[in-house]
């Protein structure tokens, strides 16, 4: 009786969460500049034909059909919802707490509270649709009460534990007494290639949509070393064949150039971070296909943490983010010359989602090509072009819009004042006429 009472209450804090939101109807967008996520043309005076979850239609001109509400974003630049391929729905600013103490003292259910809540403020900014690449069962829950209109947030495709090494970047139990246990700790560790089998199998059954893997150390962690490949070879592969066969695309989080052409050979979908790239490997991975989601907003949070407020990070790992962190801003401009395919991430759960967006540009990228990395590459990288990602009948009607031109100032795409998801408003500056709602 007082388990099923306990989640009565949860799930009604949960559910307080949602944002006052429009039902889903049929709207006609008026749109004064269109950025569609097919080309880099930006139409002007569109009308976006909403009925349901869907775009029905995308005329020239203000049109009004008989019965629709209007939305008018004439004087605005409109775009699809944008993607962060690189999250953690529930992970806190590093500022903002110390990393043992969070991990020790918050459970599951701690962290889908969380996940709860970072998750609506990251649909409010304009994200619509996310990639989880490192969660656990909370994610799954999260990503099911989304779907199921429970609570509001992105789209979620969730990955569960990372696949690595004991002693990796993502083994649980690094830094701590080894005398302690949790269930669930080992659900990420693999270090033989049959095991790596079993693992992509487990989390398959236990709702993953993707799998991520861990090639190479990293530096949040502690006793791990970034520059160091962890993961062989065959260990890799397995992961990689098992998943594709089951229908998953894999993320590898990977710094060293060496370790990141081993992963990109044995087929992984997307290098996240690649910090340590050269030219070679960019060029093995445009030739393979592979994008590169360079996260370049979590190095910049921890690397100011890391002068800042040391004793808040893990163990010996300020010294790791001070070496590390101010590289992939430089590396980012040979990624960007060798043509390789790009990919919008920032490897953060609360804060600001769209702060990569002026990393991304102030350190080479055209602002054209930072919105397609976070809308037509992000959704071809997740799988889901034919929903999400751009402007265009047949998409789910995730819509965002700014009052500025974003081209010209990319700093409006930091104030998101439209956002809608599936035919849903759930941030409104602009005017809704007729049967809208506000």
């Amino acid at each position: 009786m007082i388990g099923h009472a306990l989640r009565r209450a949860a799930l009604a804090a949960l559910l307080a969460l949602l944002p006052a939101a429009a039902s889903a109807a049929d709207y006609v967008i008026h749109a004064g500049r269109l950025i569609d996520g097919v080309s880099e043309t930006v139409r002007q005076r569109v009308s976006i034909l909403v009925h349901d979850d869907r775009i029905q239609a995308v005329e020239p001109g203000f049109v009004t059909p008989a019965g629709a509400a209007v939305i008018d974003l004439s004087d605005e630049t409109v775009m699809p919802g944008f993607i962060d391929c690189h999250v953690h729905i529930g992970a806190r600013l590093p500022s903002r707490t110390n990393a043992i103490e969070d991990w020790l003292t918050h459970s599951d259910l701690d962290r889908a509270f969380d996940d709860a809540l970072f998750a609506r403020q990251m649909l409010l900014q304009g994200f619509t649709s996310a990639r989880d690449v490192g969660g656990g069962s909370d994610t799954v829950a999260v990503r099911d009460a989304i779907n199921a209109g429970k609570i509001a947030g992105p789209r979620l495709w969730v990955s569960l534990e990372p696949l690595g090494p004991t002693g990796g970047h993502g083994d649980p139990m690094n830094a701590l007494d080894p005398e302690l246990r949790h269930a669930g700790w080992e659900a990420g560790i693999v270090d033989t290639p049959e095991q790596a089998r079993i693992r992509v199998r487990e989390h398959r059954r236990r709702g993953a949509d993707l799998i991520k893997i861990m090639p190479s150390g990293g530096i949040a962690s502690s006793g791990d070393d970034p520059r160091q490949q962890l993961m062989t070879e065959e260990e890799m592969r397995i992961a990689v064949e098992t998943a594709h066969a089951l229908g998953m695309k894999v993320a590898a989080h990977i710094y060293p150039a060496g370790a990141i052409e081993a992963a990109v050979r044995a087929g992984v979908d997307s290098v996240e971070h690649g910090s340590f790239a050269t030219a070679q490997t960019f060029a093995l991975m445009k030739a393979r296909g592979t994008y590169l989601v360079p996260t370049l907003t979590v190095y910049d949070l921890f690397y100011k943490v890391a002068l800042e407020h040391p004793e808040l990070l893990t163990p010996g790992t300020p010294a790791k983010e001070i070496a590390n962190d101010p590289l992939p801003k430089k590396n980012l401009p040979l990624a960007i010359r060798s043509g390789v395919k790009i990919a919008y991430g920032t490897d953060i759960g609360e804060g600001d989602h769209a702060m990569e967006f002026g990393l991304l540009v102030a350190n080479g990228m055209r602002p054209i090509d930072a919105i397609m990395a976070a809308t037509r590459n992000a959704a071809d990288l997740i799988g889901a072009s034919d929903r999400i990602g751009s402007i265009q009948p047949g998409r789910f009607a995730d819509i965002v819009a700014t009052a500025g031109d974003p081209l010209a100032d990319p700093a409006q795409l930091g104030h998101v004042r439209f956002v809608m998801k599936g035919g849903v408003i759930y941030r409104s500056g602009g005017e809704i006429t007729a049967a809208g709602a506000q």
